[in-house]
């Protein structure tokens, strides 16, 4: 017999496109109890200038709002979301930390919410947040919800992570040579060429036909930058 979660773990991520993986998810949360729905996410790359896309169902005036005020700066969701990976519920110790945020939320009937950031091992983060008008979210709900709602969070951003990375980063989508991460590790160190030849029992030259290699892969522009970028995007992992 198959499990709630089985049944929606297989519409997820058999769901092509982040729009339809998005409607999908939106529908989820609806069937839990929460009229609103919004997904985002950030890259870790590039380092000065992350890419961050969103999709959600909130009022369009709020939307228009939330970008004129860019309130993603200051929203302590989003701030908490990048701090942990703890879910959060919406309350007066939160409202009280931007008041003008939440009074503009309120505005527009987002007055009870929940949320949970998510990391991936190429360091991609993504949040979750299902909010309504009306009802707070009471300990007997989320002792019987919150186990589900967690489930979503993960497995929303498994699939718009699956959906969006590779088109945000196309450097997640090239494979490193174990060579060439063997040498970008002991670059890591900061062991000069000459060094991990006499270590790892090569050339120089062959050192660094693997380090320009793994710089054109991973589209940098010398080896430190080529070593930055491996470790953010978790390839150097044993």
């Amino acid at each position: 017999m198959t499990t709630w979660n089985e049944e929606l773990l297989h519409a997820l991520l058999s769901t092509r496109g982040e729009e339809a993986l998005f409607k999908k998810i939106t529908s989820i949360a609806q069937d839990l109890g929460f009229t609103y729905c919004a997904y985002g996410m950030r890259t870790p790359l590039p380092l000065t200038q992350p890419k961050t896309v969103m999709f959600n169902n909130y009022p369009a005036a709020w939307q228009k709002l939330y970008q004129e005020k860019n309130y993603l700066a200051v929203d302590p969701t989003v701030q908490q979301g990048m701090r942990s990976l703890l879910p959060t519920t919406w309350s007066d110790s939160t409202s009280a930390s931007s008041p003008e945020f939440w009074e503009d939320a309120y505005s527009f009937g987002l007055r009870f919410g929940w949320a949970q950031a998510s990391s991936s091992a190429d360091g991609t983060r993504g949040m979750l947040t299902l909010a309504r008008s009306d009802d707070p979210l009471s300990e007997a709900e989320l002792k019987d919800k919150s186990l589900k709602m967690m489930w979503l969070s993960q497995t929303a951003h498994q699939g718009m992570a699956s959906c969006l990375a590779g088109k945000l980063m196309p450097e997640t989508t090239q494979k490193l040579s174990e060579r060439e991460v063997e040498v970008l590790r002991w670059t890591a160190e900061g062991k000069t060429s000459g060094e991990i030849a006499q270590i790892v029992g090569i050339t120089e030259r062959t050192v660094n036909f693997h380090i320009n290699n793994a710089m054109i892969k991973l589209n940098a522009t010398n080896k430190t930058a080529a070593v930055v970028r491996a470790v953010v995007l978790g390839l150097l992992l044993m």
